[in-house]
């Protein structure tokens, strides 16, 4: 079978770099089926469209072709190229589009193209929101109150009846363009065309902001097997775009009865719709009423958050998917962990995953630094580790923006009024504010809870941090091997410590080895030694630092 791969696109926030993961994973699962494939991304900074980026050879793609995913220039590959089957789902939502665009023309059907996995029908479901609203009505699955409009005189009416403030999103949107809160009413007409110039249908709702969001990873094959195999929560509230939030994984403050609930949604839904493959489901949870959530979205494709948690878990979820398009159930699949089962399984974790974007906002010119529905970071790091101080100083060290850790701000704080205002707006400066307010006693866990509506639980984590700081501030010379010790648990690197401590780095190395504060390596030294060349990324991956071994 000659397959047709839509990849990653072009360079630019919203898509590329973070769907390479997912492309790669199905080029290599095809290939290793037996099928030919040809790849359509003119993308050249991606492992996918890098002839010596895999070997053997088997292993990449049969063609490639750098034009832009687009109908026009698809349509002219599939004359030249005559595939039997188009892959859709590895190519985030421009992929996706086209892909709708190229069906709905009847394009593929005059062509003998099938869509493998989800059927088109299905992924129009999921992407116009009047249906998607439809098909939840039909199963009890709670959504927000939502109106789509095609016209202005359509949008003024939904928001007479859904009432202010709101949150409008425009469909088939990439990023979360044209999306955006709207508090007064005269402010709407404004915010309303913005929207249309990104698509022809608005989707106007309520507004759910200080809610939490939550994700869950979703697997479904052809015999309705349906597995949720890890889910992720947003340390920003609802109103910050997923792609834009610190994410965990797995949800640290849900209880079990809620994560329950989340899970049998999850499954209830995408079997409702009927995805084959891999899907995202994001919900809006009320931390109120732990009862009340509301389903955002469903993401009838690989997304950012699939190739975290890939990562996160180990189960590859882009092989799994490209596998069952193929054919397989999940029985089938064997474990890419334990090589002895089957990838009919859910991870558990004794550790958590935390990915924080990157964003590089300095180098575009009258951009606004705040941060809300429309993504504009250009890029994310994930941190492993046994809490979340751990992982969010190790992940913070990793953006490379000359930072050792949460009170490590790249730029100073002036007072406890600019810190406020940076508690008050998300920007990338947000998660330092709440170090710094903790850090100098500006404000309390419940102050900054209400300015920010982070759950308290995260904060009071960083709290944690910040008492140890204050605490190592006092020591200098007295600094004991427990101090040390506790130190490193909350993620401190040893230049933070001698930072607050007044000592040298070598001074706190040599004291952390002589105490015998390790990390435990075994695993991270085996596999450095069977990829040398991947040394460096093994260890600032799953310890934050080499120097800190």
């Amino acid at each position: 079978m000659k397959i047709l791969l839509l990849g990653s696109g072009a360079l630019q926030i919203g898509q590329a770099g973070e769907f390479d993961y997912s492309g790669s994973q199905a080029i290599k699962t095809f290939k290793a089926a037996g099928h030919e494939v040809i790849l359509i991304n003119p993308n050249i900074a991606t492992i996918q469209t890098d002839p010596d980026a895999f070997s053997p050879k088997e292993v990449t793609a049969d063609q490639v072709y750098y034009i832009p995913v687009l109908p026009e220039f698809v349509e002219r590959i599939i004359k030249k190229e005559k595939p039997d089957a188009l892959a859709l789902s590895f190519g985030g939502q421009t992929a996706l589009n086209c892909g709708l665009e190229l069906e709905a023309s009847g394009f593929l059907a005059d062509h003998g193209v099938t869509v493998l996995g989800t059927p088109v029908s299905v992924i129009q479901s999921t992407e116009d929101r009047e249906i998607f609203v439809q098909k939840c009505n039909e199963i009890g699955t709670l959504v927000p109150r939502s109106i789509a409009a095609r016209t202005m005189d359509e949008a003024k009416a939904a928001a007479k009846k859904i009432g202010f403030p709101l949150i409008m999103r425009a469909g088939f949107a990439l990023g979360g363009k044209g999306s955006g809160f709207c508090e007064r009413e005269e402010d709407f007409e404004a915010q309303v065309q913005e929207a249309f110039a990104f698509s022809e249908q608005v989707l106007v709702e309520e507004d759910l902001r200080g809610w939490k969001e939550i994700e869950y990873e979703v697997v479904r094959d052809g015999d309705d097997n349906c597995i949720t195999v890890v889910n992720m929560e947003n340390f920003d509230p609802l109103g910050i775009h997923t792609g834009e939030s610190i994410v965990i994984s797995p949800s640290v403050t849900l209880s079990n009865n809620e994560y329950q609930m989340l899970r049998s949604v999850a499954i209830k839904t995408i079997r409702h719709l009927g995805i084959v493959g891999e899907c995202n489901i994001q919900y809006a949870l009320d931390p109120n009423r732990p009862e009340e959530y509301r389903v955002i979205e469903v993401n009838a494709r690989l997304s950012r958050s699939s190739a975290l948690a890939s990562k996160a878990t180990g189960y590859p979820l882009a092989a799994v998917a490209a596998d069952i398009m193929l054919g397989k159930t999940l029985a089938e699949i064997p474990n890419a962990i334990t090589k002895v089962t089957t990838a009919f399984f859910e991870p558990a974790l004794d550790y958590v995953a935390l990915k924080i974007p990157r964003w590089d906002l300095q180098k575009f010119r009258k951009v606004s630094h705040q941060i809300a529905t429309e993504m504009k970071s250009v890029g994310e790091v994930m941190a492993l580790g046994r809490n979340f101080p751990e992982v969010i100083q190790k992940a913070i060290r990793m953006l490379a923006i000359g930072s050792e850790g949460i009170l490590d701000s790249p730029l100073e704080f002036k007072n406890k009024e600019d810190v406020e205002s940076n508690l008050t707006i998300a920007s990338p400066r947000r998660i330092f504010a709440v170090g710094a307010a903790l850090f100098e006693d500006y404000f309390s866990v419940e102050e900054i809870f209400q300015l920010t509506k982070i759950d308290r639980w995260f904060l009071q984590q960083i709290e944690r941090i910040t008492n140890h700081a204050k605490k190592l501030n006092t020591l200098e010379s007295n600094l004991e091997s427990d101090d040390l010790k506790m130190a490193k648990i909350l993620g401190f690197s040893d230049n933070e410590i001698a930072r607050l401590t007044g000592k040298t780095f070598d001074q706190i190395r040599d004291q952390r080895k002589s105490s015998d504060i390790k990390p435990i390596t075994n695993q991270i030294d085996t596999l450095a030694a069977e990829f040398p060349a991947q040394t460096n990324y093994l260890y600032t991956t799953y310890l934050g630092a080499k120097d800190d071994v």
